[in-house]
Order: C-alpha cells, then sequence, then structure tokens
C-alpha cells in the first residue's frame, strides 16, 4: 500500500459509494446537517412486508421464538417477591448461516441482483461475512469478504478464523488483513476494480432486513401471551440491530415496548490498535464499536448510516467478558441451547434486567447466533491466557478489559451496568458540530434533525449546542 495510491483511493471514496450501491446519499440532504432519513428508506421501493417475502425465499426469518423456563426460574429464586419475569429467546440461529445477519444479507443481495451486479463486497470480520457469502451463493452471485483477521504477528482469533471457515464454506474469497487502516482502503479498492455491489452493514436495505425481526417478535410474543413484550433487549455494536429492530416493533404496534441496548464492556481497548486487537474475546457486540457509532453513526463505509441507535435506545446496558462466558455456559446446562457469545451478550442482560421485573412481564432477547470451535468459550478463553490475560472465577466487578476476565462463581453475581444516555447525547452533539463546515449556520431543518437524532427536542439541542460553543468559544 503506497501513500500515493492510498491517497488516490481515498480521494475517490464518494464516488466509489455512489456507483457500489446506487444510492445518491446527496439529494437527502435537507440542511446544514439535516438529512431526510425516512425518504432514504422510502426510495428503497421495499417496506417490512416486502422484506419478509424476499426472506422466505431463501429461508430467512421465521425463525422460533423460546421461553427458557428453566433460566426465568434461576432469576426468581434470586430476584425479590413476586420478580422475574419470563425471559424468552428468539432463536435466529436457525437462518441459514446461523444468525440475524441473514436478515441484513438478504435484501443487500437481493438488490445487488436486482440492479445487474455481478458481485456483492462486505467488510467485516463477523457474522455478516457469513451472510452475505451465503446469500450470494443462493443468487449465484461472486462475493468478496474483506476481513481484518489478526494482528502484526499473525495471531488470529478463533472467532474470526471460524467466520472466514464459514464464508469460504459457501464460496466467497475472503482478503485478511492485519488490523489498522488498510481495511477500508482495500474494501475501497476491491469495489472500485470489481464493480460489485457495496452490501454495507449501514445501508437501508441492511436495516430493512432486520425490520422482520422485530415485527415477527412482536406478533409471537403476542400470540404466545395476548400482548406484546413489555422489553427487546438487542446486542449492540454499529446501531443496526437496536435499529431495525424497533423500527420492525413499531410496524407491528408495539411501541410501548422498551428497547434495551446491550454491549461487552471492553473500556479501554482500542479497537484499532495492534496491540489490543487479541486482547478482547468478542469481536462484535461490545462497547469498542456501540459508543463511537451511537455517538457518531456516520463513521461507517457509506456516506450516511441508515442505523440511528440514539433514535431508538430507551436504556443502555453493558456486562462484563466473564458474564457472556457464563450465561453461554448457563443456557447449555439448564436449556441444552449451545449459542455463540453474540446473543447471549442480551441474555446476560435479561437474566439481571428480569430480576427487577414483575413476574408477569416478559422480556425478549432478540437473537442468537450458531456456535462452533472457535466461537467456543474455551477458545477465547485459551486465546485470552496466550496474550497474557488472566482468565479466574470471582467477582465480575473486578474484570479489567484486556487484563483480566472474571466469570462468575454464582448466578447472583449477574448485573448490568447503565451507560449515560445523555452523555452520549452531547458526544453526539459535539461531534456534529465539529463537522459543520467553517461559516455555515444551523437552521430549523438542522436543529430538528439533531433533536430527532438525540430523540430529545429543539430546547434541548439549542442548551447543549449552546453549552458546547461556550466551552469552546
Amino acid at each position: 500500500m503506497s501513500a500515493g495510491d492510498y491517497e488516490t483511493v481515498m480521494g475517490q471514496r464518494a464516488a466509489i459509494m455512489r456507483d457500489s450501491c446506487g444510492i445518491d446519499y446527496a439529494k437527502y440532504t435537507t440542511g446544514v446537517l439535516a438529512f431526510d432519513y425516512e425518504r432514504l428508506f422510502a426510495d428503497t421501493g421495499y417496506d417490512v412486508a416486502s422484506a419478509s417475502s424476499i426472506q422466505r425465499r431463501t429461508g430467512v426469518g421465521q425463525t422460533p421464538l423460546v421461553e427458557l423456563h428453566n433460566i426465568t426460574a434461576l432469576a426468581r429464586i434470586l430476584a425479590p417477591a413476586g420478580k422475574g419475569a419470563r425471559i424468552l429467546l428468539k432463536d435466529e440461529a436457525a437462518n441459514p448461516s446461523g444468525s440475524f445477519k441473514d436478515r441484513r444479507a438478504s435484501l443487500s443481495v437481493h438488490e445487488a441482483k436486482r440492479r445487474g451486479y455481478t458481485g456483492v463486497v462486505a467488510a467485516t470480520s463477523g457474522n455478516y461475512g457469513a451472510a452475505v457469502a451465503s446469500q450470494a451463493a443462493r443468487a449465484g452471485l461472486h462475493c468478496i469478504v474483506v476481513q481484518e483477521a489478526f494482528d502484526s504477528a499473525g495471531i488470529a482469533q478463533p472467532e474470526i478464523a471460524e467466520k472466514t471457515r464459514a464464508c469460504e464454506a459457501c464460496g466467497a474469497e475472503v482478503i485478511r488483513l492485519s488490523v489498522g487502516p488498510e481495511l477500508f482502503y482495500v474494501f475501497l479498492k476491491v469495489l472500485r476494480e470489481t464493480g460489485y455491489f457495496n452490501a454495507s452493514l449501514y445501508t437501508p436495505y441492511s436495516i430493512l432486513g432486520i425490520e422482520t425481526l422485530g415485527l415477527e417478535l412482536a406478533g409471537q410474543v403476542r400470540q404466545l401471551a395476548g400482548r406484546f413484550p413489555d422489553v427487546v433487549i438487542a446486542t449492540h455494536a454499529g446501531g443496526g440491530n437496536v435499529t431495525g429492530t424497533a423500527r420492525g416493533l413499531g410496524q407491528a404496534g408495539a411501541r410501548d415496548s422498551i428497547m434495551v441496548a446491550a454491549s461487552v464492556d471492553l473500556a479501554g481497548l482500542h479497537m484499532a490498535s495492534d496491540h489490543d486487537f487479541n486482547r478482547k474475546s468478542f469481536t462484535t457486540g461490545h462497547t469498542g464499536f456501540s459508543i463511537p457509532f451511537s455517538s457518531w453513526p456516520d463513521r461507517a463505509d457509506v456516506p450516511r448510516n441508515a442505523a440511528r441507535a440514539l433514535r431508538y435506545m430507551d436504556r443502555f446496558v453493558t456486562v462484563t467478558q466473564g458474564e457472556v462466558f457464563y450465561i453461554t455456559q448457563l443456557l447449555a446446562e439448564l436449556e441444552g441451547m449451545e449459542r455463540g457469545p453474540a446473543g447471549n451478550t442480551s441474555l446476560a442482560a435479561a437474566f439481571a434486567l428480569a430480576q427487577e421485573l414483575d413476574e408477569d412481564r416478559i422480556i425478549v432477547v432478540q437473537e442468537t447466533e450458531y456456535t462452533g470451535a472457535g466461537k467456543h468459550p474455551l477458545a477465547q478463553l485459551n486465546l485470552a491466557r496466550q496474550m497474557g490475560v488472566e482468565v479466574r472465577r470471582g467477582d465480575p466487578r473486578e474484570n479489567r478489559p484486556g487484563t483480566r476476565i472474571v466469570i462468575p462463581e454464582h448466578p447472583a453475581q449477574l448485573a448490568v451496568k447503565e451507560v449515560d444516555l445523555d452523555h452520549l447525547r452531547q458526544s453526539y452533539l459535539g461531534n456534529a458540530l465539529a463537522s459543520v463546515p467553517g461559516g455555515a449556520a444551523l437552521g430549523d431543518a438542522d436543529l430538528d434533525y439533531l433533536a430527532a437524532e438525540t430523540r430529545t427536542s429543539r430546547d434541548y439541542v439549542e442548551e447543549t449546542i449552546h453549552g458546547l460553543q461556550g466551552k469552546t468559544g
């Protein structure tokens, strides 16, 4: 990667993005910052009904909703009298590639085929690559996955290696890279050289594909219990899971269901650091993605991210690495379901939150993912030890990302830590102000947009901006 070529490719970013996804994002700009978010979705030509129809043709969706009777019973033993909500699980591992990411990939691949692209490209080290590869295979399209796979010493996380295998099993070409700025450069270069479709996680096609998940689970809970769920928990990384699920709940009429985002706490680790890359035991669903994407979603591989988590979160909580490992084993031993870490992040949070709610309340964990050799806790913990991370049993509050993983000794130790949404809103508004071109003034459309983005009011936005400008003035 020469400096000159890097600058050339990055300078062509806007044109490459426009050509690779067929969306002219500029036409949705309605102010200095304001953007017509709903029109972007409407202009795709899809809605939740057509998305469901497309997904059914490739075996995506209509996954079972499983009541976790034994885990619920354990939560009630630990909870105060009368507390302990019913815990239900949407088993997304039943999708073709083993996760809810099939929903995201299905619409993107369908759109690529409809537009006449001969292949698709995705930049991901997670389940999404396998989902795109699976859907591309069904559609007869070529697939390239660009993957951040290992550190400078060539050490690869077992979970990422497992996902490489899954992509290649479906016929995809996987370009494996070391951690660092090369990922986006190579991604753009592949798009430019192949002319393939950008099956980004952050296009409206991807988010529309997840709306079916929210719609389905709302209907399934209503059929089971005669009403909508009280709480839905989604593992939160780049924001698409929260955004799509919440929008689907709204489509079903479940607007009073509380949307909780859950992430693994990896505070102190830098996701682009070669040193830290293999000292985290989770490749997605952690604060290294969820915090920065919440406070500025447009740090994405498209000009405007269709995932806007702050618009939809009612609550945001974190759990520790050790708690996710613990609940993974608990799910297997009490319910006979061996599943991977992504959905179990939300399950760890659900187990704690259920103890706050009355017994007649319903809490839904909206995803599971498949598990395999690389995703198994033993593989992840063995790598942690190899990288010098201490692994032991004890109080999970003593967990230190990158240094120490503490696995609970008792289920009563599972808890959640609140993330201050107001702090995230202020961070978002600070980032928004920093992106305003010099000399430009925000108008009414911009202030209304920022209020929608932060799920607040114009008064809140204006007061916060005034305070931020005062600090930098």
